[in-house]
């Protein structure tokens, strides 16, 4: 799957199970770890928990397994690598803590069709 398709996939994995506040950055041109790095909150540990299980399961379905998946224990921030996207799913102290989009600022920010709404 093209990593455009695979971000397509998270984000609608993300926006099903009502993940918000969500922001994609393509992060090609700064690393050649990841593409795009998805960022969505929770609204609590077990919302942001069932949205990473959520994304696993709909890449699973589409013959992507992740190569890793970090947090689930506590879930106050869950990662799913999937290679060329990895997805950040937080509750929003944690990501206002970490502020993610500041330190890959220099990414493009892709605007999602919730951002695009609002």
């Amino acid at each position: 799957m093209q990593s455009d398709q695979l971000k397509q996939l998270v984000i609608e994995a993300i926006e099903e199970m009502k993940g918000n506040d969500l922001t994609c950055l393509d992060v090609s041109e700064m690393t050649d770890v990841t593409d795009y790095m998805i960022i969505a909150c929770g609204t609590s540990n077990r919302h942001v928990k069932s949205v990473a299980d959520n994304v696993v399961q709909k890449c699973k379905e589409n013959g992507v397994r992740p190569l890793g998946m970090e947090g689930e224990d506590k879930s106050e921030w869950v990662l799913v690598d999937l290679g060329d996207v990895v997805a950040h799913i937080m509750l929003p102290a944690t990501r206002a803590f970490y502020d993610l989009e500041r330190l890959w600022e220099t990414g493009r920010v892709e605007q999602t069709a919730e951002a695009a709404e609002a």
